[in-house]
């Protein structure tokens, strides 16, 4: 069965010789003069994938993207952009709305229907694995520790990874995955209505992320980021509650994990609240080293605004404490990095 291409174009000339290329590669190709007109054929012939513009009338080649998203049917189909917009911004916003490719117009033949050949290809690949998936959770074994809970996540999980600085989710958006993180390290925070960050949590490997609600849908109260190349697996926050609620003991086991957060964060406020300048910063250091170093005497690679987010001072104040530590012997600032020296005298001033 030939594959159907839905081509969302308001140039005639282009949409017939474009169509014309399609077919000569054996595809039926639905095509549409507007964004509108291509959100309602998408919805009715359904079909393997679209390549639309940008600028168009009625809808741009965007809102159509985002409208497709909104629909369970349509949400999975592959989508190319098609555009003159050919600044690296222009490109940049096309790909971080999630669209699987990005050519700009004029464009080579070849390099349209090789884009088209290859995102087929992976969503072929991805709906066999997923009926694969399938078929093994029928056989799988049942899940009563937060151990099993893991190994369920690298099994099933999807895997994705972020360079440092990537957001992972976003403050306000549905949430709709839960994470655990396979190696690096990722921060959760918030900003006040001045903008001003406010750091409420640090993660790293085996922890997960993501999860605040037993309500679907929900929606992420923070956004959380990547401090580092970070690697994790994540599950549909709906698959990740059902699996949840099979085992009371797992149930017990996640509820104490949440309560020992609950606690460190309100330890960490009431230090913003009261403690000195020093001894936030002694407390920040601490914090990161037990988070992300399994050995004290390596270098905490995090930027002082970071640290001073979590500590909850101003940059220069947390700068002018760490040069009050170093001058104690207690610490060492070697370019960006900070090494703790002696830990027994930090844990003092803590």
């Amino acid at each position: 069965m030939k594959k159907r291409i839905l081509l969302i174009e308001d140039d005639q000339t282009l949409i017939e010789n474009t169509k014309e290329l399609l077919e000569l590669s054996s595809y039926e190709v639905f095509t549409a003069q507007n964004g509108k007109l291509g959100v309602q054929l998408a919805s009715e012939k359904i079909p393997d994938l679209i390549v639309s513009d940008i600028m168009m009338p009625e809808l741009d080649g965007y809102g159509v993207y985002k409208q497709l998203r909104k629909n369970k049917i349509t949400r999975g189909i592959p989508f190319i952009f098609l555009s003159v917009k050919a600044g690296p911004e222009d490109i940049r916003k096309g790909m971080n709305l999630g669209a699987d490719d990005y050519i700009t117009k004029p464009f080579r033949e070849k390099d349209l229907v090789t884009a088209i050949e290859s995102r087929l290809a992976k969503r072929a690949i991805l709906i066999e694995r997923e009926k694969r998936k399938n078929t093994e959770k029928k056989e799988e074994k049942p899940i009563h520790s937060l151990e099993d809970l893991k190994e369920y996540f690298r099994i099933y999980g999807d895997f994705l990874e972020f360079e440092k600085y990537d957001e992972i989710f976003q403050e306000g958006r549905n949430a709709s995955y839960v994470y655990l993180i396979d190696k690096g390290l990722t921060k959760t925070y918030s900003l006040d209505e001045y903008g001003k960050e406010l750091i409420t949590g640090l993660s790293k490997k085996d922890d997960f992320l993501g999860f605040y609600s037993f309500r679907i849908p929900a929606q992420y109260p923070e956004t959380s980021q990547a401090l580092e190349k970070t690697t994790l697996f994540r599950i549909s926050a709906e698959d990740f509650i059902q699996n949840l609620t099979k085992s009371q003991d797992l149930i017990l086991e996640f509820a104490q994990i949440l309560t020992v957060n609950l606690s460190l964060l309100k330890t960490h406020l009431l230090d913003m609240a009261y403690s000195s300048v020093m001894k936030k910063t002694t407390n920040t250091i601490l914090e990161f080293a037990e988070k992300i170093q399994e050995d004290p005497g390596e270098c905490i690679r995090i930027s002082r605004s970071d640290l001073a987010s979590v500590a909850g001072i101003s940059t220069e104040s947390f700068i002018r404490s760490l040069s009050c530590l170093k001058k104690e012997g207690l610490i060492d600032i070697v370019g960006r990095d900070i090494k703790i020296l002696d830990l027994k005298k930090l844990h003092a001033i803590r």
